[in-house]
Formats: structure tokens, sequence, C-alpha cells
């Protein structure tokens, strides 16, 4: 006995069309070869030691040639060629002098250096901070003097702080866009469900949001916020994001409380909450993912602008729009690796995922065959 023919779902559907699409499924591999990238960057696999100093400043490209006029090893270079380089300590260059002054005084390091009767008030303090020093930053005694695509201004590899700029980018992106689509999917599943004076109420609240550049929205809440960090980055897009999926969840929401199968979870005593989520959300879902990918995009590009601006990621913290603000100063250098290095990165990225975006939206509309 043959089993009954049931038609495919929605998702089904989707990724049928998905799969038939060459162009998608391209995006998607390189979409997701940057995620994986992301994975393995947090979890330390790669550019774990992208803040080692493994070059001289400023080395270029391999495929450039190395700078005949860089100083190698840490050595300083001589105006006279026919003395010898000196080497320094790179991470105290002040080191073998002081311990020299304190043997010729005779006195204890640990205690500081008398001078005159009076010992140095910073002495301990200095003492510390280079222990800890010893701890955290690995000494390179050799440095290269180009790499496969340059290094910046204090030696590091661009490529590995390519890969970590990335992961900031795109968790910001990620996370923002994930917290604007939970806010305009409840604010508009609640307006478009309720309607009257609640309806009123958040068409009041968006038109107030709508109606303030959202540029200008975005700098304000920075503003406000001021603290600096990710958490604070994602905070900003998230609650001035949530616009676009409100008006369109609202939408559906209007439209599908009146289908016969609201009617019939009303008839038998679902309750409001069941109704909106455990009913109708699932037939507007698409619409959420949707609205998801398309935020991402926009916030990976809102990050870089505003780490570009100087509102973005802390000190410490390296992103693609960190890269590209230390890059304008490299350019008057005539240093270039680092912004092609962001800047190809996160085109790469927005590309693709703009064109699987338009794709899936096209996928999950089922007006289209």
């Amino acid at each position: 006995m043959s089993k009954p023919h049931t038609s495919p779902g929605l998702w089904a559907l989707a990724w049928r069309r998905l799969r038939g699409d060459k162009i998608a499924m391209v995006s998607l591999a390189v979409v997701g070869a940057f995620f994986l990238l992301v994975l393995a960057s947090a979890s330390g696999l790669v550019a774990a030691n992208w803040e080692d100093e493994v070059a001289v400043s400023y080395a270029p490209p391999t495929f450039v040639g190395a700078d005949n006029d860089a100083p190698v090893d840490g050595a300083i270079p001589q105006s006279d060629e026919r003395s010898a380089p000196t080497p320094v300590n790179v991470l105290d260059p002040l080191a073998d002098d002081i311990a020299e002054l304190r043997a010729q005084m005779g006195s204890n390091p640990s205690a500081g250096v008398e001078m005159y009767g009076v010992t140095d008030p910073l002495a301990e303090d200095l003492t510390a901070l280079r222990a800890g020093m010893g701890k955290t930053k690995k000494l390179i005694a050799h440095k290269a003097a180009t790499l496969p695509f340059g290094a910046d201004k204090w030696g590091h590899d661009i490529i590995q702080k390519t890969i970590k700029g990335g992961e900031t980018s795109i968790v910001v992106g990620l996370v923002a866009a994930l917290l604007a689509v939970v806010l305009g999917t409840l604010f508009g599943a609640v307006s478009g469900y309720f309607g009257g004076i609640v309806d009123d109420f958040f068409n009041w609240f968006y038109s107030i949001f709508t109606s303030i550049p959202s540029i200008l929205m975005i700098l304000t809440v920075a503003a406000v916020l001021q603290q600096k960090g990710v958490l604070t980055i994602v905070l900003i897009l998230g609650l001035t994001g949530w616009t676009g999926p409100y008006r369109l969840i609202r939408a559906e929401y209007i439209k599908h409380k009146a289908r016969e199968y609201v009617m019939a979870a009303d008839a038998i005593g679902a309750s409001h909450w069941r109704k909106m989520f455990s009913h109708i959300f699932p037939n507007v879902s698409h619409v959420a993912l949707v609205q998801m990918s398309i935020l991402v995009v926009g916030f990976i590009k809102a990050e870089v602008i505003l780490s570009f601006l100087g509102f973005g990621v802390p000190v410490g913290t390296v992103s693609w729009g960190s890269m590209l603000n230390e890059a304008q100063n490299e350019l008057i250098l005539g240093k270039w690796w680092q912004l092609t290095a962001a800047a190809t990165a996160m085109a790469v990225l927005v590309t693709a995922f703009s064109l699987f975006t338009d794709a899936l939206r096209d996928a999950l509309d089922p007006k289209v065959k």
C-alpha cells in the first residue's frame, strides 16, 4: 500500500528553490566560510597571536618586496655606517641603563634608586609593570621584513588582524540584528494583534523613531550610553534598528488574525499569547528571518562606520572599522595594505550576504513560482 502524498512545506520549497540558484549557493558558501573563521577565531584556533609583533613596522606585503630602509630585528639604525647597530630591549629600552645605575649606586633594585637620599617612588610600580609585561607579551627576537599581506604600525600580521577584526564585526552584526528582530517582532505582534489604543501607542512610538535620521539616532544613543564596548555597540544598533521588522510583522499580524485557523484557536479557548506566538508566528516567521538577514548586512556596515568615527569598539579591541580608522593615517605614508585587507573582507562578506538575502527572500515568497 503506497503512502499518501504530502505536499512539501514552506521551508522545504524554499530550500528546493535555493538549491536551484547557483549564485545563492555560492553566496551561502562564502558566508559559511566567514562564519567558520569567526568560530575558529573565537575558539583560539586561528588569529590567537594577532597581537604579536612578528614583523618590522609597516612591513610590506611579500609580493611588493622588502623595504630596505626599514629597521630589522629591533635594531636602531645608525647614521655612521662603520658603527654596529646597538641592540635594544624591545620590552624596556631603559632596563639596561637603570640596572647599571643601580649597580653603581649599590642600591637594592627592588627598593628603588637612591638619588641624593630620596627613594624613587615609582620603582615598585615599574618593577610590577615589567613583571606583568614579561608574562603577557612574548619577545620576538627576529622580526620579518615582509609578510604575505603586510603588517601594521606595530608589526601585527594583517591577515590575522583582519580575521580577528571580522570576529568582532560579524558578532556585533549578528547579535544586534537578533536583538532588533526580537524587539520588532514583539512590538509588531502586540500592535497588530490587539489593535486599537495599543496599536496607536506603538505607531506613535514608531513615528518618533522614523522621523529622526537613522545615523543621527545611532550617534545620539551612542552619546547617551558613552561607555564604549562591544555590548554598547550591540545595544546601540539593536535599539535603533527594530523599526523595519516592526512595520512588516505588524502588517502580517493584522492580516493573519482574521484567518480561519486563528478563529478556530479562539473557539477552543486558546489564550492571546498562544494565538500570537504558537499559531500566527510560525506562519510569519519567514518575514522575521529575511529581516534579520538584511539587518546583519546593515549592522556590519554600521559598526564599521561607528568605529571609523570613534564611537565604536574600545582601544584594544580590533574590528574592521578600527582597522579602517588606523588606515586613514597610513595612507598618507603610502601604506595601503591594511585598508585593502579590511575593505576587501568587508566587501566580500557584505556582497555575499546581500545576494543570499535576495535569494532567500525570493525563495520564501509564496507568490514566486
